[in-house]
């Protein structure tokens, strides 16, 4: 017998001798409660992954996110933004955008994750990705407590973009770099009902 052969047969042996009527693996984030104000939630996460935070009444959209835009003047805004704000709604030369404008198709509040489906208000993918600034705007009924519910929303064969965060990274000695592979400033505007 090789030492193959014995190795393979003590796996088969151990096997055998397993108990596979133990204790499934616990699930219960399944069924968490979920969190008592997920909108405070939300904003707290956002505000801690290190983007920047804005809150408004519908009414108070357009401004509000003019203001997040700061001097950015080549800006992308996706056909079926909720608000006119000029700009283009889609460009060749993605880099020579200063910054971008989206909605977003949920916000997770446990993990501050906003999701694009890249439906109307979203535009293509590369377009929240390139760009030096995004600001995304999220409605407060978009929030759901957690990342299960989430994904029930969404629909499976459209692309998502899941981002936590402006980009960053971080190298062997745990330098943070950020705008790496995607924008370096996340500006989320949420919207009371």
């Amino acid at each position: 017998m090789s030492a193959r052969d014995e190795i393979l047969a003590a796996v088969r042996g151990a096997l055998r001798e397993a108990d596979r009527a133990e204790t499934p693996v616990p699930r219960g984030y399944r069924s968490a409660p979920p969190p008592a104000d997920v909108v405070s939630l939300f904003a707290e996460r956002v505000v801690d992954y290190r983007a920047t935070l804005s809150r408004c009444a519908p009414a108070d959209l357009a401004d509000t996110v003019r203001a997040a835009l700061g001097p950015a003047e080549n800006i992308l805004v996706p056909d079926g933004f909720p608000v006119d704000l000029g700009g283009t709604p889609d460009a060749e030369d993605l880099d020579s955008c200063d910054a971008v404008v989206t909605t977003a198709a949920v916000g997770i509040a446990r993990t501050g994750t906003l999701v694009l489906d890249h439906g109307p208000g979203q535009g293509r993918r590369a377009l929240s990705l390139v760009p030096d600034v995004h600001v995304c705007v999220v409605r407060e009924d978009q929030i759901v407590p957690g990342v299960p519910e989430a994904v029930a929303l969404l629909d499976p064969n459209r692309p998502q973009t899941w981002i936590s965060g402006p980009s960053a990274t971080s190298d062997i000695e745990l330098n943070r770099v950020e705008g790496v592979h995607g924008p370096r400033t996340l500006h989320v505007v949420l919207v009371g009902s």
